[in-house]
Order: structure tokens, then C-alpha cells, then sequence
């Protein structure tokens, strides 16, 4: 159907009923949606409900694109609740045999699995919360691997508490995505104290159906240091080995920087706060050359700078599994070959550098400040009423 114009006219669709909540539903609702790991398919049905509850008829494809889901699944979880209100919210039932434990016995175990703590313990087996339910250990097994609740495992975080983190976060992935003309931008660090490690008996190498054997001790010879500059644009590292960390290593590593980098382009430094790069002979040195620019990653952020994924290149690649000796070391002469083995690190690492700065390759940084500011809100959302 078209208008005498000969534009089409939108076609409209039957009047919605408003979506009415009682106070008991609403708070079952809100409660729903509160759960951090638990039935996050149940949740999202309830924000939908919530989005859609009042008086007045929110459009069904402004909730959708609120909740970045499909108008369909707005329309289909809108009338199933109108239609049989909370219970609605459950999965239908399927064909077969019926099943012989309950959504309320279902939902205990996810609830004690997230909320609550064991007797004589800090952790949940498939053993005491199946005392603790009355099911089996198998059952509660097929629960927990339905709604991927892992006991057993635990994980880090840190939360940055730098109070121009928002600032800084700009700053730093503003460079990545729109580094100056005429500069380059350099992810700098160190990775201190790596150890020229041994192992106390030799290692057996593989062989057809037996993997690489070594033993689980080892022997220290010495630790050095690895100031690295990655070069965010090309992928190619600047890097030098000192045996202490201070500033004044700091200060050598950054004339190395300024003999490398061409003197007709800008150095942008991103660094992060560690003391030694912020001393007043560093400041003094940065002042007399004025093409160095600093940007400073926030305190407790080193994901944002792109050289600690270099270096975990070079830990897994190289420095995890290796073995640092001399072979020319006499038993007699203990400490030199000390000494001597932290050389044969040395070596090995700026063998490595060298190898990959022949094939350089710079990592894609893809998520933007607005993104990750939004992924930190989403998570501090999360834990928010986790009662720490």
C-alpha cells in the first residue's frame, strides 16, 4: 500500500498491551538480573521484561537495540510473560521423559554454588554440595557444567585506583589508533630479573611417543634485566640488557632510543609508573631533549602496553623452558661460571630479539577507549554486590 505521493506508507502493526508489573514481580525480576554467573539466559529474559514494563509502550525495536538483541526475541519474551507472567520466563518443556529434579532444586545449587560457603571449607566439591542438596554427585556435576560454574578454579583481578585513569586510557590507545605524523610512538619496559636457570640433571629430549623430560628443580646462575622499546607501528623492538635496574640503566636505555630513532622524528614513550622513570635525573636528561614525549599508562594497568605481549612472546619462546650454562664452566670455578651463565642468557635473548626483528610483527589493537571504559563499567557492575 502506497500514498498518493508514491512513498510507502510504514505498515502498522497491532496495538501492544502494556506490560503491568506488581511490586513482587518487579523485585523477583530485579533479583534475576542481579545474578553475576547464574542463569544469565533467565536474566536477560527479565531485563527484556523490565525494559518493556509501564504504562506506556516502549517501541519494540528501541528495547532491542537497548539490549543489542533481535526484535523477535523482544516480542516472543514479552508475550510469553504477558501470557503466563513469571513462570512464562522458564524454558517450555520438551519431549521425552519428564524431568525428576526440579527448577527451584536447580536453581539452590546455582545459588549455594555463588553465594554461600561450605562448612569446613572454602570451596564447594560435587561432594558437599551434593550432602548439601540431597542430589547426587553426578547430578550436580551435569548442573554445574550446564550453567559453567568451576569451583575449583580461581582467577586475578585488579582494579586500577589511579584517579586519571579515564585520562590516561585516552591517551594511550589514542596513540595506537592515531599515532602523530612525523613520529614514532615506542611501548617501553623492562622485564627484571630474569633468571639463567638450570636444570639440577640434564634434559632428556623427545623422542617418538614420549615427550621432553626435565627434572622439576633447577639451579640459579644470575639474573639480568631486558629493557625492551616496541614499536607499535612496525612491530620492531630497541632492547638492551643491564645487569641492575635503576634509573641509571633506565637513562642509558633512553640514549640508546635517541641514537636509534632518526633525529628528524618525535619519540612518544609509553611507559608506565614505575619510579625509576620519573626520577629528577631522568626528568633532567628529558628536559635537554625535548622530542621525547612521556605518556604514562595508569597504575596497575600493564595490559594496555602493547611490549608486555612482546614479552610474553619471549618468555613462552624462549626463556620458560630453556637452560642457561656454560658449557666451559669447571666445576672449580663456581663463580665465574655463575657469571658466565648469565651471559649465555644474554646471548640467547638478543639472539631471539635479533631473529624477530628480521620478521617483525606488530600487534592490531582493536578495542577503543569508549570500549574499554564500557567493558570496566560492565564489570564493576558485576561485582558490585559481591559483599567485598
Amino acid at each position: 500500500m502506497s500514498s498518493s505521493a508514491g512513498v510507502p506508507v510504514p505498515r502498522r502493526g497491532p496495538k501492544l498491551e502494556p506490560l503491568l508489573l506488581g511490586d513482587d514481580e518487579r523485585a523477583v525480576l530485579e533479583r534475576w538480573t542481579r545474578r553475576a554467573n547464574s542463569a544469565q539466559a533467565l536474566a536477560l529474559r527479565a531485563r527484556i521484561v523490565l525494559a518493556c514494563a509501564g504504562p506506556d509502550v516502549p517501541p519494540i525495536v528501541e528495547v532491542a537495540r537497548s539490549l543489542r538483541i533481535s526484535a523477535d526475541t523482544v516480542r516472543k519474551w514479552r508475550r510469553r510473560f504477558l501470557a503466563e507472567r513469571l513462570d512464562g520466563l522458564a524454558d517450555e518443556p520438551r519431549p521425552g521423559r519428564p524431568p525428576t529434579i526440579s527448577v527451584d532444586q536447580v536453581e539452590a545449587v546455582v545459588i549455594a554454588t555463588l553465594e554461600e560457603i561450605p562448612k569446613n571449607a572454602t570451596r564447594w566439591s560435587r561432594k558437599s554440595m551434593a550432602e548439601h542438596s540431597g542430589l547426587s554427585k553426578s547430578t550436580v556435576g551435569r548442573i554445574w557444567r550446564k550453567f559453567q560454574l568451576k569451583p575449583h578454579l580461581t582467577d586475578t583481578f585488579k582494579l586500577s585506583t589511579d584517579p586519571f585513569f579515564v585520562d590516561k586510557v585516552y591517551d594511550v590507545v589514542g596513540l595506537y589508533f592515531n599515532p602523530p605524523e612525523g613520529a614514532v610512538v615506542l611501548s617501553v619496559d623492562e622485564k627484571s630479573q630474569i633468571q639463567a636457570l638450570d636444570r639440577s640433571q640434564p634434559v632428556l629430549p623427545m623422542m617418538p611417543g614420549m615427550p621432553e623430560r626435565r627434572t622439576h628443580d633447577y639451579v640459579r646462575n644470575g639474573l639480568t634485566t631486558l629493557f625492551a622499546a616496541f614499536d607499535v607501528a612496525t612491530g620492531e623492538v630497541i632492547s638492551a640488557l643491564h645487569r641492575r635496574h635503576r634509573a641509571a640503566e633506565f637513562k642509558k636505555f633512553l640514549i640508546r632510543i635517541d641514537k636509534e630513532v632518526p633525529a628528524h622524528l618525535q619519540i612518544h614513550l609509553i611507559c608506565d609508573n614505575y619510579g625509576t622513570h620519573k626520577t629528577p635525573a631522568i626528568r633532567t636528561w628529558l628536559a635537554k631533549h625535548p622530542r621525547f614525549h612521556m605518556h604514562f599508562t595508569p597504575t596497575g594497568s600493564s595490559w594496555i602496553n602493547q611490549v608486555e605481549r612482546w614479552f610474553g612472546f619471549l618468555a613462552d619462546q624462549m626463556i620458560r623452558r630453556g637452560a642457561h650454562k656454560n658449557v666451559q664452566v669447571l666445576e672449580a670455578d663456581i663463580r665465574r661460571g655463575a657469571h658466565k651463565n648469565v651471559q649465555v642468557l644474554e646471548a640467547d635473548i638478543r639472539r631471539w630479539v635479533k631473529n624477530w626483528n628480521e620478521d617483525p610483527k606488530p600487534f592490531i589493537w582493536t578495542k577503543t577507549a569508549e570500549e574499554i571504559l564500557e567493558s570496566l563499567a560492565h564489570f564493576c557492575r558485576r561485582i558490585s554486590g559481591a559483599g567485598h
